[in-house]
């Protein structure tokens, strides 16, 4: 029995090395991770933007989560597989109503990519009613 363990331990450790060695991996590349909205009006409700991305690796690119700082934050990201050289995007809401004065939000984007997590930045000046 401690044998048929060991030669099957070897085996997986044999595998997962060279899945490892390959150095094949997924790459997100942003063009851009911040935007700045300026001054924006609390009484035109929320506003949006999108950071586009490409996976420049040479396997597909899962968006595995993103998550915003704070509730008034909402990130809306592709759920399916990007494939190598391939483009995506990741659309970012900020609603302004009742948060008068300046804003700094982060969006963490995690993925099974090379960088595993990636900061988003959105910020600018609320003008009140």
């Amino acid at each position: 029995m401690t044998k048929r363990f060991f030669i099957a331990f070897f085996t997986v450790c044999i595998v997962a090395l060279s899945v490892v060695a390959d150095g094949k991996q997924a790459e997100a590349t942003f063009a851009v991770k911040s935007h700045d909205f300026g001054n924006i009006k609390e009484a035109n409700g929320p506003v949006s933007c999108t950071f586009e991305f490409t996976n420049t690796g040479d396997k597909p690119l899962l968006i595995i989560d993103a998550t915003a700082s704070c509730g008034c934050t909402r990130p809306e990201f592709p759920t399916k597989p990007i494939k190598p050289g391939k483009k995506g995007s990741i659309k970012v809401t900020y609603s302004p109503i009742g948060r008068p004065g300046a804003f700094k939000k982060t969006v963490k984007v995690k993925t099974n990519g090379r960088e595993r997590t990636t900061v988003l930045h959105i910020h600018g000046t609320v003008i009140p009613k």
